[in-house]
């Protein structure tokens, strides 16, 4: 369904180029969840914000491909997008107070996002309240306003307004952020009953736990990369790329003795990122070969993909 290849993208500041992302390649299929992790700063939400063509100010997606169902949606029109966008791609941000008018209706906002693709008003009004009663939106609070409802009430509001036209594809860029882990689960529950009802997922985030979770497959992205891919099962059980072990070694476990280590040192400049592969500097397996050659994303195991010269 979705197939992105080579892609590059990066932000021209005033102190410099920033290459945020570089040469990423990964594909999703129909009823599919991906997650995309790694630390703040690794490109996963760049990656996101390019599928579907909204990479921010000063942000310009500089190279690769994005085909969705054949087509390549970089070299769509600006009408052509709209249409896309909503009825077969649709976003949910990390902040639905950003995304979500605060001067309209909730109601209002989510009948809008049907008749803008031609739905019938009354019709649509009649599947607002279906769809919010889905997200366990209240009938009476179809009415209010986004201030008026709590941080997870919005969320789902912003899912609802995803969910409207049924899109073949849900990009979800950190929406669990800054919610209480109860409110988390009833997001991901519902992302999970969008799944099962024949949209892929394509989500972003920051925390690996939760990426397990529920994911089919995995993207770990490393200072604009992908530093390993594969099903979610095989990373948890083998993992490979030393980022990805580190990264597991970082997360608490309640069930057992094992100390949690921090990964020492800091994610790299990335207007300047160092030369070969850019985990080399706080990598404790990394050689010379790691300093000067960037290593290539590999398939070790049928759907493995690793990018790491000390495995290949």
């Amino acid at each position: 369904m979705l197939e992105v290849e080579d892609l590059t993208v990066y932000y021209y500041t005033s102190k410099g180029v920033v290459r945020a992302v570089e040469g990423v390649s990964f594909s999703i299929s129909k009823r599919e969840w991906i997650t995309f992790v790694g630390e703040s700063g690794s490109g996963k939400s760049t990656v996101a914000q390019a599928v579907i063509r909204l990479v921010p100010y000063p942000g310009k997606i500089q190279g690769g491909k994005i085909l969705f169902n054949g087509k390549n949606i970089l070299e769509l029109n600006k009408k052509e997008m709209r249409k896309l966008r909503g009825r077969e791609i649709s976003m949910v941000f990390q902040d639905p107070m950003t995304s979500l008018d605060p001067l309209r209706k909730i109601g209002d906002q989510v009948v809008e996002a049907m008749t803008e693709h031609g739905v019938d008003e009354e019709e649509a009004k009649k599947r607002a309240i279906k769809l919010l009663k889905r997200v366990n939106i209240p009938e009476d609070r179809i009415d209010y306003y986004p201030h008026q409802l709590s941080g997870g009430q919005r969320q789902r509001v912003a899912i609802a307004i995803a969910a409207a036209l049924e899109p073949s594809l849900i990009i979800a860029d950190e929406p669990t952020t800054a919610l209480d882990v109860i409110v988390q689960e009833s997001i991901m529950e519902l992302l999970q009953e969008l799944k099962n009802s024949g949209t892929s997922i394509m989500f972003v985030t920051h925390d690996i736990s939760l990426a397990f979770e529920r994911s089919d497959r995995i993207a770990v992205m490393y200072a604009g990369k992908v530093c390993e891919l594969g099903r979610s099962e095989e990373l948890v059980s083998n993992p490979i790329h030393p980022y990805l072990k580190a990264l597991l070694d970082s997360v608490p476990d309640v069930h057992s003795d094992k100390k949690v280590k921090a990964i020492p040192g800091n994610p790299p400049d990335l207007r300047n990122p160092p030369s070969g592969c850019r985990f080399h500097p706080r990598c404790p397996f990394a050689s010379e070969i790691c300093k000067k050659e960037e290593p290539e994303l590999v398939e070790l195991e049928k759907g493995h993909f690793v990018a790491c010269h000390e495995v290949v």
